[in-house]
This record gives structure tokens, C-alpha cells and sequence, in this order.
């Protein structure tokens, strides 16, 4: 059910006693509510009052309830109204709704099941806005939208089918090669719907072997095969409510598909070894990195699933047709890097990014965020250099001979030196670098924190007996 506390009321009758009780009522079901005696008090009231619904009469002395719906209409973002007639004046109620936008309209005397109903989809409509409200806010910025990044217009149009399919329940199918962000997508789209405030619960077709994926998806019951100790609840399960995301949905094995496309058509599933079905009410979003409508056309998958599955289709392109989003991009993987790593890299030198911007990314999105990951840690701070980027990966890395001044950062010793005396200190120029952050210390040395950890206990050691 829609929380109603997202929703307030406005009830406005000339009949005091009526005016109490239907606000009585309405509080009982956990609304906020104000009352007004005729249409100009309304209007007195609604300055002050941010109300969703208002609660009408049609007539009234001063300002009556037609002229109080055309004054509201007016307004950019007015309030829902819900307009009350008398036996004898549907007929005008009728034409208040059609001429003025009413929400609807009931009969006195009230039936309070019908006015509750009412106010539950007026509380859903208003959620319905204001989450298209927040997407708009959002594509409005930068070429943000949830965790999704890019201006470029492949992504705006991306951004768009989002918007339009989010506040539906419609099944959705994400397309793309991997590494475009197909998840990130789905995320988007629950947590722009009525449903973000329920689970988002993910699975991977692919990665689990065909005797176990029913259990995953469905459950089962303690004893219903080998193994099976306790009951256990499925993906539908866990998703009531929520959104649940069938990610690679073409290494799905063919028996699983039929039983989900019962399942898509029943809203029931039944664990393994259960007697009963157990309703479950789960928007499904699937995504693939495979040709599904070939592979129906094939017979590789299910046609009637895939027609199922693809009501509303979204396509990811890759990252090497929207290259135009590639600083923005960095920037946004770099700061969250930063905040993952404990480092300070301010962006990119520009022959880093040159050399990035020449790659193809077969890998997509995925595989940049893994190559600045290995660039920001081992930069630790300033500049990220071409001598930061990883040697392998088919990136055309060129790494310049460092500046002079880099000298003070580099280990000069004299023939001689021990190696013990060598890797200490490296473990301290290292640490001197990463500002003694040793956890990253250790990750640059390519040692455990345990391993520098006892090394640093050993050097303390030494120095309290020299």
C-alpha cells in the first residue's frame, strides 16, 4: 500500500458537522488533514497548508466549489481534488471533472471504503510525480542519472526510456555488451519507481549451475533434496514488493524459462518440495549481453518468454560509441576511488587521458573503472601519469622518462646495501608517498597489511635496540 504520509488533505464544506467527521475519518487512516468552511477560505488555507488532495463540496456560500477547482487549476502543481455532490448533481460533478481536472467525484452520503480507495491512488499519483520530478531534476544536471554517467545524446536517450518506464509496472529488457552498465540501469529504473522503497535483489543466470538456479530463483523446502537442511526463500521471494533484476537471462537454462514464464503470468511461485503457491507481487527487469530475439528466432530461448520479458526495451551502447563521455566519466570513477582508497589523485594528466581516449574499450565502463582503479592507487595522490596506467590491456601506454624533480621520490643506494637495509627503505618511502596511509602502502608494495604491519613491528624493534 502507498504510505500515506506522503500525502496531506484539505476538506472543505459549509456543514460543520460533515466537515468534522469526514476529517475525523480521514485522520483515522493516517492522513494529515485540515479543514475549510467555503472555497475562499481553501484558498486562505492552501497558502500556508501544502495539500495533495482537497476534499470539496460543490456547493457552498462566498466561493463555491466549481470556482474553488478553476482558481486551483491555475496554479502550476495544484492539488488533487475530489469533489462531492448530492443525489441530483452527479450530472454537474461529472462536468467539473471533465471541464476542471477533478480527480474524481463521489455521492453524499459518503461510502468510506470508496473515499479511502480514492485517496490511496491519489497518494500513488503523487509518489508517480514526484519521482518524475526527481528524474527530471536529475537529467536536468550533468549527465547524471543514479549512478549512470554521460551527456552524450546515446545516454540521453537511454536516460529518456528510463523516465517513461520507471513509474510503470512493465517488464523490462536491458540490452548491451558487458561492462555498459546494464545493472546500474536496472537500479536506476527501481530506484525511480514506486517501488524503491522495497528490495532490489539481483541474480546471475549465468554463474550458477543448472541444478541450482530453480532453488535460487524460487526456494525450497527443508529436505525437498541433498542438501537442502532448512527452508529457504528465493530471489521472487526476497523481491516482494521490490524489483528484481535476471541478469545474463540467455544462459538461462530452458526448463527454468518455462517455469519462469508461469511465474510472470501468475505472480505464484511454488518452492521445491512445496505444497502451496506463495503469491508474490515482484516488477521483473532482465538483462543480456546476447542477441535474445535471434536466439528465439533460433530456438535458443524461449520466443514466448522473450516477447514476455521484452515489453519495454532499453539499449546500452558501448563505451566506444559515446567516447564524448569519457571526462566525465573519469571524473566520477576517480572520485569514488578516491573515497574507496584513501587517496587524493585531483584527475588526469592530459597525455593520460590522450592515451585513454585512443582505447577502444572492449570491456566498456567496467573495464576503465578497473584500469583507474590501478592508475589512482598507484598515483596515491596529484596527477594520474601514463607511467600510473597498467602495462597490459592493449592500452597504448607510453611512459615518459620521469621529470628531474622526481628524483627526491626515487631509492639511490650506494653498492653495499643490505637487502634488509634496501627494503626498509622502500616500506618508508612508500609510506612517505601515501601520507603513511599504510593500507595503501601495502597494496602499491603488493604485500598483506599483515606483512607490512610485522615488518614496521621488526624496524621499531631494531631502533629500541641500536
Amino acid at each position: 500500500m502507498v504510505g500515506r504520509n506522503l500525502i496531506s488533505v484539505l476538506v472543505v464544506d459549509d456543514e460543520a458537522n460533515q466537515r468534522t467527521a469526514l476529517a475525523s475519518m480521514i485522520e483515522g487512516w493516517g492522513y494529515r488533514v485540515q479543514t475549510a468552511s467555503d472555497g475562499q477560505e481553501a484558498l486562505d488555507r492552501l497558502r500556508e497548508f501544502d495539500a495533495s488532495v482537497v476534499i470539496t463540496d460543490l456547493m457552498m456560500p462566498v466561493l463555491d466549489g466549481k470556482e474553488l477547482l478553476r482558481r486551483l487549476h491555475e496554479q502550476p502543481r495544484h492539488p488533487l481534488a475530489i469533489v462531492l455532490t448530492a443525489f441530483g448533481n452527479i450530472e454537474t460533478a461529472l462536468e467539473t471533472v471533465h471541464d476542471l481536472g477533478a480527480f474524481w467525484f463521489l455521492e453524499k452520503p459518503l461510502e468510506p471504503r470508496a473515499l479511502r480507495l480514492l485517496l490511496e491512488r491519489a497518494a500513488e499519483q503523487r509518489r508517480l510525480e514526484s519521482y518524475s520530478a526527481e528524474l527530471e531534476r536529475q537529467l536536468a544536471g550533468q549527465g547524471v542519472l543514479g549512478e549512470l554517467v554521460g551527456s552524450s545524446p546515446a545516454m540521453q536517450s537511454v536516460y529518456s526510456l528510463i523516465r517513461q518506464v520507471a513509474p510503470t509496472r512493465a517488464t523490462v529488457l536491458i540490452s548491451g555488451e558487458s561492462g555498459t552498465g546494464k545493472e546500474l540501469a536496472a537500479r536506476a529504473i527501481h530506484s525511480l519507481s514506486p517501488r524503491r522503497d522495497g528490495p532490489f535483489v539481483a541474480v546471475n543466470c549465468a554463474s550458477m549451475p543448472e541444478a541450482l538456479i530453480e532453488s535460487e530463483l524460487f526456494g525450497h523446502e527443508k529436505g525437498s533434496f541433498t542438501g537442502a537442511v532448512e527452508r529457504r526463500r528465493g530471489c521472487f521471494e526476497l523481491a516482494h514488493e521490490g524489483t528484481l533484476l535476471l541478469d545474463e537471462i540467455g544462459d538461462m537454462p530452458a526448463l527454468t524459462q518455462a517455469k519462469l514464464l508461469r511465474v510472470l503470468e501468475d505472480k505464484r511461485i511454488r518452492r521445491i518440495g512445496g505444497a502451496k503457491e506463495i503469491e508474490v507481487d515482484v516488477r521483473v527487469v532482465a538483462s543480456t549481453n546476447r542477441p535474445l530475439d535471434e536466439m528465439a528466432r533460433d530456438g535458443k530461448f524461449r520466443e514466448d518468454l522473450f516477447f514476455r520479458l521484452a515489453v519495454f526495451r532499453v539499449e546500452l551502447p558501448p563505451l566506444r560509441e559515446r567516447k564524448q563521455d569519457l571526462p566525465a566519466l573519469c571524473a566520477a570513477l576517480i572520485s569514488t576511488l578516491n573515497a574507496r582508497h584513501e587517496c587524493r589523485v585531483a584527475g588526469l594528466h592530459p597525455e593520460t587521458f590522450e592515451i585513454l581516449s585512443q582505447h577502444d574499450w572492449p570491456g566498456n565502463v567496467r573495464e576503465l573503472r578497473n584500469v583507474l582503479e590501478y592508475a589512482v592507487i598507484l598515483a596515491g595522490e596529484g596527477e594520474a601519469l601514463p607511467s600510473h596506467l597498467p602495462r597490459s590491456g592493449g592500452l597504448p601506454v607510453r611512459h615518459p622518462a620521469p621529470p628531474a624533480a622526481a628524483a627526491a621520490d626515487g631509492v639511490l643506494l650506494p653498492v653495499g646495501t643490505t637487502l634488509e637495509r634496501a627494503e626498509r627503505e622502500l616500506i618508508e618511502l612508500t609510506l612517505r608517498h601515501t601520507a603513511n596511509n599504510k593500507t595503501r602502502a601495502a597494496t602499491i608494495l603488493g604485500v598483506s597489511p599483515k606483512t607490512l604491519f610485522n615488518k614496521l613491528r621488526e624496524y621499531g624493534a631494531a631502533d629500541a635496540g641500536e
